[in-house]
């Protein structure tokens, strides 16, 4: 009968939404057990792990200087943040790793092949922004801060106000590494050419110079050390798309051949 008919079809065109429904919350619970599990698992650690992380600015305080906790809470509180944030960190190639195989059934070969890819550089450049931040950055700032301090003020910083500034340089840094990826997909999609970007690339540097004030905390030695490496990858963004553009051209003429 007709509206037997019509009711087998709706069904069949809702059983895949459902099922990619039950995917995506399958893939979210795994998600936030990996979270969990490294969480749980580091806060055993929380004390020497906030020590750690605070080892750039106490190497500059000198002994006669420490940091300081001006809530009751602070410090158990503090170090447990720590711990979270680390353990996003520590499990973001298995969340994307989640995502990937979400999305990866509908993608095609050639864009499954150059995604991919993509998706492991961006993991690695995310990471090295942390470690270039936290190597390189930190010991330049905080020996500059402390440097300058006027005579007579001791310089007592507050362990959660210290965990607030080292994140939103990790964050800053993190996703400034990023340019090199964002430069690639914007010239191989096709939404700009590496010519444009070239013709442009004044108001890039420009934008990466306000990139660092915006993101970094208000000083202007964290922006320009900001900046800087931001202006760096997106050269390199553009060598890297100028190379895969010839290669993608070289490609479609074999292809027509």
């Amino acid at each position: 009968m007709p509206g037997e008919s019509s009711k087998q079809q709706k069904n069949q065109q809702g059983q895949p939404f459902i099922s990619h429904l039950i995917e995506l919350r399958i893939r979210i619970l795994h998600s936030l057990l990996c979270v969990l599990s490294v969480f749980l698992l580091l806060t055993f650690f929380a004390g020497d792990i906030y020590s750690l992380i605070a080892k750039p600015l106490l190497m500059r305080l000198g002994p006669e200087n420490s940091m300081i906790a001006t809530q009751v809470a602070s410090t158990f509180i503090t170090p447990i943040k720590l711990v979270f944030y680390l353990s996003v960190f520590i499990s973001m190639p298995y969340l994307l790793y989640q995502v990937w195989a979400f999305i990866a059934p509908g993608l095609y070969k050639n864009e499954r092949r150059f995604a991919l890819p993509l998706l492991v550089i961006s993991i690695v450049l995310f990471y090295a922004g942390i470690l270039f931040a936290f190597f390189v950055i930190f010991p330049i700032v905080f020996g500059f801060f402390t440097s300058i301090a006027p005579e007579g003020v001791t310089m007592m910083t507050d362990i959660s106000n210290y965990l607030d500034f080292i994140m939103k340089l990790f964050l800053a840094f993190g996703l400034a590494f990023e340019v090199p990826v964002v430069t690639i997909m914007l010239t191989y999609t096709g939404l700009v050419s590496v010519k444009t970007l070239k013709h442009y690339r004044p108001y890039i540097i420009v934008g990466a110079f306000t990139i660092g004030m915006l993101l970094t905390p208000p000083d202007v030695l964290s922006q320009f050390l900001l900046a800087l490496p931001m202006w760096f990858l997106f050269e390199l963004g553009l060598l890297l798309s100028n190379f895969i553009s010839v290669r993608k051209e070289v490609e479609t003429a074999s292809d027509k051949q």
